[in-house]
């Protein structure tokens, strides 16, 4: 039987005349305003064209052409981003109230989670290098001795920067103890599906693998995978949640993104990561010679998509580095870091746009002076906590000046975002180290969420009121 592609079949409804006496409310109609030319394929769930939560059909057919790609038992598409992913990955893994272990470097989905399922959180620190990321075996299976009670572990691998963990050694340790093991691999969509790239979370053992197809792949945004696999994860809870999180109008257009790209890798995917090779070989190659900008091989970024322009000295920040080259070459990076810039390539990019990048990292290196060593990694301590998430983010609270914030309960989140990784978490402490801290990062000019900014430059943090 003729394997039927979703953008296939919307094409073939698009051009038949059978008429649309159901939503959306466009019609498909050429004139329905400045957008309706991307409205040809829009349907809603009607006969013959399945159904996103009760797939049987050209949807689910999609769906098991990703897992055998991907090598999952089951997979999902998620219309709904990673965040509707996480969200119903962890409320299927932990019962409500019970404990999760995290990676303290866990995207705010996470915690939103753990918020909802009014969750216990135990935090597991990244190694300490000079850049953030890694976790270690050992300090999983220290973590989980220490509580023994905990359902499920949750890390995140590869990271926004692209540093792995070692994923096969955490499944042994976790499954040794029954502990399902859950990963965001939202930055990892396209591991594991080349040779030449690093293996997937989910080829590496984990039960419930999330990954975002538009990040690193050529699908469009807010587009999704969720792969479950062995015997620990209760599926149909899965899948419970995954209606409760997931749109009830899901959108064809981005499913057939999602069927599109995969098809795409299925049929070019070694030229696509041929491509990608080159381009980052290429990247380091001629930026090799520069002393005050370097780019971190693979030895130390495993994703050969993340590309670090780092700072070698102190006279340049991360945040210099992002505006130098979005305001003076029109090179948009994806985020800044303390010392880096982090510029992300695929396959799809373009030799122009490549060749561009590489000028502008050896211009900008010739107008630095001086020369030096990475930035030193600053020491990050979890802050205390008084008070469960899940009661202190719905605490009566109050806004206090920056300066008056030492020893007060965090009332929200903050968090430089991206890559929305918190500094604190309602229900802990903060303390003069932090406050400093956030200070820099906003005097850096750097996305500081969670920190209210007057007209005036006063900066107030929201936290919980002495009498609660």
């Amino acid at each position: 039987m003729a394997k039927k592609h979703i953008l296939d079949e919307l094409q073939n409804l698009r051009d038949s005349d059978l008429y649309p006496l159901h939503m959306p409310g466009h019609k498909r109609n050429k004139n329905a305003g400045p957008m309706a030319g991307y409205m040809d394929i829009d349907i809603t769930e009607i006969d013959d064209y399945d159904n996103l939560h009760d797939a049987e059909g050209m949807i689910l057919d999609a769906e098991k052409r990703a897992a055998k790609l991907y090598g999952a038992e089951e997979t999902h598409f998620l219309v709904n981003g990673s965040t509707c992913g996480v969200l119903s990955a962890v409320s299927a893994a932990v019962s409500k109230g019970g404990k999760l272990i995290t990676a303290r470097n866990c995207h705010k989905s996470l915690y939103n989670a753990a918020y909802l399922r009014e969750l216990s959180l135990s935090y597991i620190m990244p190694e300490c290098t000079w850049l953030l990321g890694r976790i270690s075996p050992s300090s999983v299976r220290e973590t989980l001795l220490q509580n023994e009670d905990a359902q499920a572990l949750f890390i995140t691998s590869p990271t926004y920067e692209g540093i792995s963990s070692d994923i096969r050694s955490i499944a042994d340790i976790c499954h040794e103890k029954g502990v399902i093991l859950i990963v965001d691999s939202a930055h990892g969509a396209h591991f594991g599906l080349d040779d030449r790239l690093p293996k997937s979370a989910l080829n590496e053992g984990a039960d419930i693998v999330i990954c975002s197809v538009h990040k690193t792949l050529a699908s469009m945004t807010q587009t999704a995978l969720i792969h479950v696999q062995g015997d620990f994860v209760n599926r149909e809870r899965l899948r419970r949640y995954l209606r409760i999180y997931q749109s009830s109008s899901p959108s064809y257009v981005l499913m057939a993104s999602i069927d599109s790209c995969l098809r795409d890798i299925e049929e070019r995917g070694e030229e696509v990561f041929s491509r990608l090779l080159a381009y980052r070989t290429r990247i380091e190659k001629e930026t090799a010679g520069c002393r005050n900008i370097f780019i971190p091989d693979m030895n130390e970024i495993t994703d050969p998509g993340k590309v670090l322009i780092c700072s070698a000295s102190a006279n340049i920040t991360g945040q210099q580095i992002y505006d130098i080259l979005r305001l003076e070459y029109h090179l948009q990076l994806e985020m800044a870091g303390d010392t880096y810039g982090l510029a992300i390539i695929t396959g799809y990019d373009t030799d122009e746009g490549i060749d561009r990048l590489i000028q502008a990292i050896k211009d900008m290196d010739l107008r630095l002076a001086g020369k030096g060593n990475p930035g030193e990694y600053k020491t990050f301590n979890i802050p205390r906590a008084v008070f469960p998430l899940y009661k202190a983010w719905d605490a009566d609270c109050e806004y206090v000046d920056i300066s008056a914030a030492a020893g007060r309960i965090a009332g929200d989140f903050i968090n430089l975002y991206p890559p929305g990784i918190p500094l604190i978490v309602p229900g802990e402490t903060f303390d003069k180290d932090l406050i400093a801290e956030i200070g820099e990062y906003i005097n850096a000019g750097m996305n500081v969420q969670g920190v209210e900014i007057a007209h005036a430059g006063d900066r107030r943090l929201k936290v919980i009121k002495s009498e609660s």
